[in-house]
């Protein structure tokens, strides 16, 4: 399967949460495509959600940007997808690769308002126009040597994780400002079953639990290098910097503590996001 479409599914289920979120706040939201146009339905399954909700949320606005290059059917499918469309959506299709997205989301007013980007490409002026939105948040796709997260915290996204992916060579990246839209992007990822790699470079099959023992040692080091470390900058840890979602790291962190590797204040209660927790030496 190719990278490419990989990152499909995930795009399109973390929109179909993203834009009620982005409608209620800003009541206008822009949804921008960059990539080569070879899966008209990527675009396709965009145009159909965002008349959807643009159909639940009355006085709303959504502009929808296709970025391709080289693609025959897109046109001819778009134009039949926006045959249907409740006026609140405007879509724009523009010949071109992703490194033209500064320009597209300018034509289209997207600023000031939530954009959320899929893009096939680690351009850096790609990634920098979508950073610049309000709520800016991003899917990319690129090669397996790609540092996706350096690369998105450089464009401008305040968190950013990556996973690389086992069966395919490439990985996927996700910039955003939100913890909520980043552990729920991670949940998409794992929804679709790709087997992706733990922090020591095994491979790690999604499930609803996994062998928590790569994460525990990965959180040990975490602490050995930055102690003590409170629930929630765990979590965050996890999420942002191995392929795990925020989930197993609260199951590791009991592991942990079940073991005796670590202690936590305070001693008892919920393991709520401000309990401290710190290695024992």
């Amino acid at each position: 399967m190719p990278i490419e479409t990989v990152g499909h599914a995930p795009f399109l289920r973390h929109l179909d949460q993203w834009l009620p979120t982005a409608l209620r706040r800003a009541r206008r939201a822009t949804v921008a495509l960059g990539y080569d146009g070879s899966a008209p339905d990527l675009a396709e399954q965009t145009v159909r959600l965002a008349g959807e909700h643009a159909a639940r949320l009355r006085g709303s606005r959504i502009t929808v940007l296709v970025l391709a290059e080289g693609t025959e059917k897109l046109p001819a499918r778009l134009g039949a997808a926006e045959a249907a469309l409740p006026a609140e959506v405007a879509v724009h299709l523009m010949p071109g690769p992703p490194s033209l997205l500064p320009v597209a989301l300018r034509a289209a007013g997207a600023a000031g308002a939530p954009v959320l980007s899929y893009l096939e490409t680690d351009d850096p002026v790609a990634l920098t126009a979508a950073a610049a939105g309000r709520a800016a948040e991003a899917l990319v796709v690129a090669g397996a040597v790609t540092a996706l997260r350096a690369a998105l915290i450089d464009a401008g996204f305040a968190l950013a994780t990556e996973v690389e992916l086992v069966d395919v060579d490439g990985r996927l990246g996700f910039g955003t400002a939100s913890d909520r839209s980043l552990e729920e992007l991670k949940e998409a990822l794992w929804t679709y079953g790709s087997r992706l790699r733990d922090p020591y470079g095994e491979p790690l099959s999604p499930a609803p639990r996994v062998d928590p023992a790569p994460l525990c040692r990965a959180l040990l080091d975490e602490l050995t290098r930055h102690s003590p470390r409170t629930v929630t900058e765990l979590r965050r840890f996890a999420v942002t910097a191995t392929a795990y979602r925020a989930v197993d790291a609260v199951r590791a962190i009991t592991a942990l503590l079940d073991s005796g590797q670590v202690t936590r204040m305070p001693e008892q209660g919920r393991l709520g996001g401000d309990v401290l927790v710190t290695p024992v030496r």
